[in-house]
């Protein structure tokens, strides 16, 4: 183990044992409750299950930078629909998303410098227009031959300053 590692979680395995203590979630199915999954962002400002007034054991929920739809957010759609009783998806990104304030060069150099270490060749899918993205994501889940037509998919943008959605589509 590195040693830079030795004390990091500790606040987190404490806050774990509290957790645990008082944990009632055994033996769930895994079942989304509610019928719902959400693809969001990553961003440490939106809370999915709050935000929709749900709660553990409601909906599954699928996260990355931008709240995007990508090959891997698809799978977890797929299985969701067909394994874990969702009945309606939610695809949120949100207002002032790091992923929309620069371009792929620009992030690239931002992280590179940050890392010391160059980041030319790695992705970051930046967001040129979100509007258009969220719009490609809904159609893109929309056409997926694996998602049924009796599953609802909705658009929305979730504003970080007010926590209100948007629905777009």
């Amino acid at each position: 183990m590195n040693t830079a590692d030795d004390h990091a979680f500790e606040d987190l395995l404490a806050a774990n044992q509290s957790y645990a203590a008082r944990f009632t979630m055994g033996g769930f199915d895994g079942v989304a409750h509610r019928g719902v999954a959400i693809i969001t962002c990553m961003d440490s400002r939106i809370d999915p299950l709050g935000m929709l007034g749900l709660s553990p054991g409601d909906a599954k929920i699928f996260r990355n930078p931008g709240g995007r739809v990508t090959a891997a957010g698809l799978e977890a759609l797929v299985l969701g629909v067909h394994l874990l009783g969702v009945r309606r998806i939610l695809i949120i990104p949100h207002t002032r998303c790091a992923m929309t304030l620069n371009t792929e060069p620009e992030l690239r150099a931002v992280i590179g410098e940050s890392a010391g270490v160059d980041a030319s060749w790695m992705g970051f899918h930046v967001i040129r227009d979100q509007v258009a993205a969220l719009h490609e994501d809904v159609r893109a889940v929309r056409a997926h031959p694996l998602i049924p037509d009796t599953v609802a998919v909705g658009g929305f943008l979730y504003d970080v300053d007010t926590g209100l959605l948007d629905r777009l589509l």
